[in-house]
């Protein structure tokens, strides 16, 4: 098994790609659903930070408000800092344990959405591919200020604080452009899994398990061998 690296941008079309290899039947650990589980109350991330940015980011029922701490960390790059600080190592460990599932169910790869691919840096060595769904700027600012029903000022503001799409393609080994058609978009997925499903990227791994494995049973043969008494 190997790992995929997605990542993408605000309204760059990042989920509905990753619903098309769902339907593929990929592997996929969707970034955003481990981070609201992190911060649950009773996970060390949500008391920590209760204790960085006070109860003013609480529900009612306890739970983090994530527009309040959304809003606070905006334009403020130390609280961001602080709170990635916070959440970025749970959420590691968390993805880390999902992979570990699938890798012992077998997948041939597991696809890991990871917003911060590139900003971070951090997993980008333990990934066998990486992969950027793109759109052009115009398109993006379109579809946020559609989706979001922002006006062009604040929707540029929010595209403006993330690393921008062209620089996040050419660090890719694959780009999908989603600017145009979604059917044109989903053949590319589609060829996508398909070219990664032919990889043999998985096969170093798989061979030193296999060979770790047969020096543990030779290991124990002759252990028994010599333990054993003659006949």
């Amino acid at each position: 098994m190997f790992l995929v690296g997605l990542t993408g941008g605000i309204a760059s079309g990042k989920s509905s790609v990753l619903q098309v290899f769902q339907q593929l039947g990929c592997a996929v650990i969707d970034v955003d659903v481990i981070a609201r589980h992190v911060v649950q109350p009773g996970c060390p991330a949500h008391r920590r930070i209760v204790e960085a940015f006070g109860t003013e980011v609480l529900l009612e029922n306890g739970d983090i408000n994530r527009k309040v701490l959304g809003d606070l960390i905006f334009n403020q790059p130390d609280r961001r800092h602080l709170l990635n600080t916070i959440t970025h190592p749970e959420i590691q460990k968390e993805m880390m344990k999902e992979t570990f599932k699938y890798f012992l169910r077998g997948y041939r790869y597991v696809i890991l959405d990871i917003p911060l691919l590139f900003e971070t840096k951090k997993l980008l060595k333990y990934m066998k591919h990486t992969v950027v769904v793109y759109c052009d700027r115009d398109t993006q600012l379109a579809r946020l200020m559609r989706r979001n029903s922002l006006n062009q000022e604040d929707a540029e503001a929010r595209i403006n604080a993330q690393l921008p799409l062209r620089d996040k393609a050419r660090m890719a080994r694959h780009v999908l452009d989603n600017s145009g058609e979604w059917s044109v978009t989903k053949r590319q997925v589609i060829l996508l899994h398909a070219e990664l499903e032919r990889s043999l990227g998985y096969l170093p791994l798989r061979l030193g398990v296999l060979a770790g494995l047969a020096g543990v049973l030779s290991l124990l043969y002759l252990l028994t061998r010599c333990l054993l008494p003659s006949p």
